[in-house]
């Protein structure tokens, strides 16, 4: 079945505390549109859809003690060079293991990414505006895709399972039609949920504007002000969106509103 041109997909993304689900799942019960919402990140405690082997792979690593993967999106990326050196110094055997462990989540991840990529083509054939809370390409670009002026390493700093990964999701994966930026200044969202630094909450916005240019649609809209206001903004921009795609024109609410860039 060949996907109607006002079936569409729509990334909600930026740093944390920009309040991507909180807006993503409201849009997805008020949006004057047939919607679906899909969560497109790494933490298992909010996925709609996962597959049952990234939850055993979770279940595996918490019984051996194993430090937690990040909630969301990827590790810090000022980690890998003092990761890149624990695995110098390791012997022999506790390198065969984790390059092991690496190439068990490679393949879990890539199949976890193209599983919930395949759910959202399943609801793209029905006609539905599919609405992404996250987006693998977005949060891992400067993590496993950018070059070293962004990404803090570069290739050549990578394991090559993050090399994998990166090439498949720039070369293979489908972006969304549409992104938009939820963006605050960092002490706005470290107030707001108190995780991570100010400083890695900057890192995180910087990473997300650098892969501005990669998709055909990137809009940003100011998540500094009260919800009711963001929520309506990204509310038009989708529906302005979806009347562009279907040919309709001179309705109310045609124009991105006053505090959306593209």
């Amino acid at each position: 079945m060949p996907i109607s041109k006002t079936a569409f997909t729509v990334a909600l993304v930026g740093a944390d505390g920009a309040g991507k689900s909180t807006i993503g799942r409201r849009l997805a019960a008020t949006l004057p549109l047939p919607v679906t919402y899909l969560y497109m990140g790494d933490n298992p405690a909010a996925a709609t859809d996962t597959l049952p082997t990234t939850r055993l792979l979770r279940a595996l690593r918490r019984a051996r003690g194993a430090r937690p993967a990040p909630a969301g999106g990827p590790p810090d990326p000022t980690r890998r060079a003092a990761a890149a050196a624990a695995r110098r110094n390791a012997g022999t055997l506790a390198r065969a293991a984790a390059s092991a462990r690496a190439g068990v989540r490679l393949a879990n991840r890539l199949a976890e990414e193209w599983y919930r990529q395949f759910v959202a083509w399943r609801h793209l054939r029905r006609g539905r505006v599919v609405l992404f809370d996250r987006h693998f390409f977005a949060d891992y670009y400067a993590h496993d895709i950018a070059p070293a002026d962004v990404a803090g390493g570069g290739d050549g700093a990578r394991p090559l399972s993050e090399r994998i990964h990166g090439l498949v999701l720039a070369r293979l994966y489908p972006r969304p039609d549409l992104v938009v930026c939820l963006d605050a200044p960092a002490e706005v969202l470290f107030a707001r949920k108190g995780e991570g630094t100010v400083e890695s909450l900057e890192r995180r916005r910087r990473e997300y504007f650098a892969m501005r240019d990669l998709v055909t649609h990137f809009v940003v809209v100011d998540a500094s002000r009260p919800e009711d206001e963001v929520a309506s903004d990204v509310s038009a921009l989708v529906v302005d969106f979806y009347r562009a795609r279907a040919g309709l024109t001179g309705a109310p609410g045609a124009a991105a509103p006053a505090s959306a860039t593209s």
